[in-house]
């Protein structure tokens, strides 16, 4: 994979720009060590994503500083592969860390498995501009998985790979990467590159795909409301 993954600050931006256009929102200002993100959701007003934590912590003391400081919620996304030391500065500026840890990770396309929905279920693509989206659907409950990619450059972002828990342990989720990741790759996209949850993470990794770093995040107490995936 090193052919395809220069660097980890590399892959964050790349993750970024890909994330930003299947969530359909600005693109993110780089400032002060981070991608800064405008979301404008209740929860989620605003989101920094740092750049380059390990080799560079004072920049990541500064944006921990910042969310600290911000007045509506505002998270702090922070890829690393010193996740302990990321937890003592988030903590030491007064911020709340999500309990679980996520996995920035990456795969070359052109080489994942290839899985056909099993019946009685029925996959279906379709592509909107560069955001490719596919459906699984059962014949009496209706939709069971979904998934979107959306292609940048030659890069494919995974994004809210989901399946509805009665029709989970079936092999789902992988018929969604297959046909997503073979119609990503006929738009000329070479690296899939996603951040995964820890149940998703076991299931990219069976499929091919590498870990790069652990992904963290944090917000501040007082604009806290919740936290909520996506």
């Amino acid at each position: 994979m090193a052919d395809l993954v220069q660097s980890l600050p590399d892959l964050i931006r790349r993750w970024q720009a890909g994330w930003g256009v299947s969530q359909g929102f600005r693109p993110a200002e780089q400032a002060r060590g981070g991608l800064h993100v405008l979301l404008e959701r209740p929860d989620r007003h605003r989101e920094i994503i740092a750049m380059d934590p390990d080799d560079d912590p004072d920049s990541l003391r500064s944006l921990a500083g910042e969310v600290a400081a911000a007045s509506r919620p505002t998270w702090l996304t922070v890829p690393t592969n010193r996740p302990e030391a990321v937890e003592t500065i988030a903590r030491d500026a007064g911020l709340e860390l999500r309990d679980e840890r996520e996995s920035l990770m990456s795969s070359h396309l052109h080489q994942h498995p290839r899985r056909s929905a099993p019946p009685p279920y029925t996959c279906i693509t379709t592509v909107d501009g560069p955001v490719v989206e596919t459906v699984v659907r059962h014949p009496r409950s209706g939709v069971a998985a979904r998934g979107t990619m959306a292609v940048v450059g030659s890069d494919a972002i995974a994004d809210r790979i989901e399946t509805v828990p009665d029709h989970r342990r079936r092999g789902l989720g992988r018929v969604v990467m297959s046909s997503l990741s073979e119609h990503a790759a006929a738009r000329g996209a070479t690296t899939g590159i996603l951040i995964a949850t820890a149940d998703g993470q076991q299931l990219y990794s069976a499929l091919g795909w590498t870990r790069h770093a652990t992904v963290l995040i944090a917000q501040c107490l007082s604009a806290k409301t919740s936290f909520v995936g996506g």
